[in-house]
């Protein structure tokens, strides 16, 4: 009995030949063949494979690129006669036009349009590989380009004009926010301006108004109004020269600082006043002394 009886496995099929001549295509389970007479002329797996097979090519643009196709494919169950006899090197003859098709459609790509068009390729390949094998009992399954490898030169070439890009958009991005930031400081700078002037025109403004009442009160005890500026101007002297004293980092200097400063100075205005009336009161008695004509 040893040699009548044989196991196939599961997604195996096995071609039986009698006296060299192809008899049947078993399949999985016990099988029966003739001693002497019949015998096991090979075995194909059912199985999808995968085939991946790497072409280097030129693109478009003159760049050497190598490409990596995984090409998937299962023997037909209904076509192992058709896989086993017609076709001897099934690796080769996928292998072959794989490189065909590639080398077809890559140079008419630039480098960027083939990373971009990988799929255009793999589905270019496709079709060209199930028209093929179809006769020769395989099914294409699917074709992928896997891997896509420029030149040494032309990568680091790649990833310099990248990273220059990248430097271009940063320093768009800096600039930019320089800008904005000396457009933001040139603004808090004019509204500290406006408000540094409507302050001193406040404080100016309520000067005037304490000046004003103060000599309106002097007034009231019998102080004209160039007596009171007089004791309002040495008053003011004497509380600059004091506040001067209490400061110790302070770089004012009032000028002029003597003993006699106040004195004098009150002295010249109370003498710029009674210069002042006496010519109005000369300046009256003309132009009444004239008339009018009768």
């Amino acid at each position: 009995m040893l040699g009548v009886f044989f196991v196939v496995k599961q997604q195996t099929a096995v071609a039986i030949e009698r006296f060299g001549r192809f008899q049947s295509i078993r399949h999985s389970g016990l099988q029966l063949k003739i001693p002497l007479v019949d015998r096991i002329a090979g075995r194909l797996s059912l199985k999808i494979q995968q085939l991946d097979v790497i072409v280097e090519t030129k693109t478009l643009d003159d760049v050497f690129v190598k490409l990596k196709i995984s090409v998937q494919y299962v023997v037909i169950r209904e076509k192992v006669y058709e896989a086993f006899y017609k076709l001897e090197y099934p690796h080769e003859q996928i292998t072959s036009y794989v490189f065909d098709v590639v080398r077809a459609e890559v140079p008419k790509m630039k480098l960027d349009d083939v990373f971009v068009k990988k799929d255009d390729i793999a589905i270019a390949v496709k079709a060209e590989l199930q028209d093929a094998m179809l006769d020769y009992g395989y099914d294409i399954i699917k074709t992928l380009v896997t891997d896509i490898d420029p030149d040494a030169q032309v990568k680091a070439a790649m990833n310099r004009i990248n990273a220059a890009e990248r430097e271009k958009i940063a320093a768009q991005f800096e600039g930019d926010a320089a800008r904005i930031l000396m457009v933001e400081k040139a603004k808090a700078e004019a509204e500290s301006k406006r408000l540094q002037g409507q302050g001193i025109a406040d404080q100016r403004r309520e000067i005037a108004r304490g000046l004003e009442e103060s000599v309106e009160v002097l007034n009231k005890v019998g102080i004209n109004s160039q007596e009171a500026s007089a004791l309002i101007v040495v008053t003011q002297h004497y509380d600059t020269l004091q506040s001067i004293g209490e400061e110790t980092n302070t770089n004012l200097i009032l000028l002029p600082n003597s003993p006699h400063a106040a004195s004098d100075m009150l002295n010249n205005m109370v003498a710029s006043f009674s210069a002042s009336n006496q010519i109005g009161e000369a300046m009256k008695l003309q132009k009444s002394s004239k008339g009018p004509k009768e």
